[in-house]
């Protein structure tokens, strides 16, 4: 930081943190009491400072998509394990091969609505998607070929998972909770397109459609890519039938086949009634 970017008159932080390491070495100064407590990395580590990681880690991503001007996003969840048509032949099952279209659909379906982001120069309408691979690259490919920008909430897990090549280098995040994670995906969120996936994708589908259900957010276009991989994974029916959700719930959201029924679905989308 610099003194041009200060908005209080207070000595700054950073000069500090490079002040305390020009102090005499004595014991005191060893002493990890010392240490300075925003740059004591132990002491950040302590479980009584979860809330503060907490806070830290939604306030990071909020203030550099402030600064990036991102007013509104398309949220795009799906496999990771599904693969380009390209690389089908590589898939380890012959479902995951079959589903490869999807990847195409989602990268299309990125590319048209990133070129109608780029109209309001790029801050409405940014693809967001969990950063990964499989359907989450495809989006993030779909808008770096369209010539915009596009977010990647990625996560720590314990195998390896790069961010994908596609997502714009200063959107990518890394996340240690799943819950800030998902916070981030809906709070800019003008539509959300789910396509095949597994409990990842599940988990984040039923999360957003309950917090619609239960007027802890309000109804924007929700998509389900795939009519029949849905109506196999889940018996929507069966669940308003039973009376576990109403009749109403399943008119939440919308089925679509390809990424242009999926901007004609939120072009002429209204608020369920």
């Amino acid at each position: 930081m610099t003194e041009d970017h200060r908005t209080h008159p207070f000595r700054d932080s950073v000069e500090d943190i490079a002040a305390a390491k020009r102090i005499p070495d004595t014991p005191q100064t060893r002493a990890p009491a010392y240490r300075l407590a925003f740059a004591d990395r132990d002491f950040m580590l302590r479980d009584e400072l979860r809330p503060v990681r907490l806070q830290l880690e939604l306030l990071k991503p909020q203030l550099v998509m402030d600064e990036r001007g991102i007013e509104s996003t398309i949220v795009m969840f799906g496999g990771a394990r599904i693969p380009a048509p390209e690389h089908r032949d590589t898939a380890r099952t012959k479902t995951l091969a079959d589903l490869s279209h999807y990847y195409d659909e989602a990268r299309r379906f990125a590319k048209l609505m990133t070129e109608r982001s780029l109209a309001s120069y790029g801050r409405e309408n940014v693809i967001c998607t969990g950063g990964g691979p499989g359907v989450m690259e495809a989006g993030n490919r779909g808008a770096d070929e369209a010539g915009g920008q596009s977010i990647g909430l990625n996560i720590v897990l314990p195998h390896e998972q790069a961010p994908n090549a596609y997502v714009t280098p200063d959107l990518s995040f890394n996340f240690h909770y799943f819950a800030i994670r998902k916070m981030h995906f809906l709070m800019r969120a003008k539509a959300v397109c789910v396509f095949p996936g597994g409990f990842g994708t599940l988990d984040e589908m039923f999360e957003s459609l309950t917090l619609i259900q239960t007027g802890r957010m309000k109804p924007i276009p929700f998509l389900l890519f795939g009519r029949d991989w849905w109506e196999t994974i889940v018996n929507w029916q069966h669940l308003a039938e039973a009376g576990v959700i109403s009749p109403e719930d399943l008119s939440l959201f919308a089925m679509v086949e390809t990424a242009e029924e999926a901007v004609s679905v939120i072009d002429g989308w209204t608020v369920p009634a």
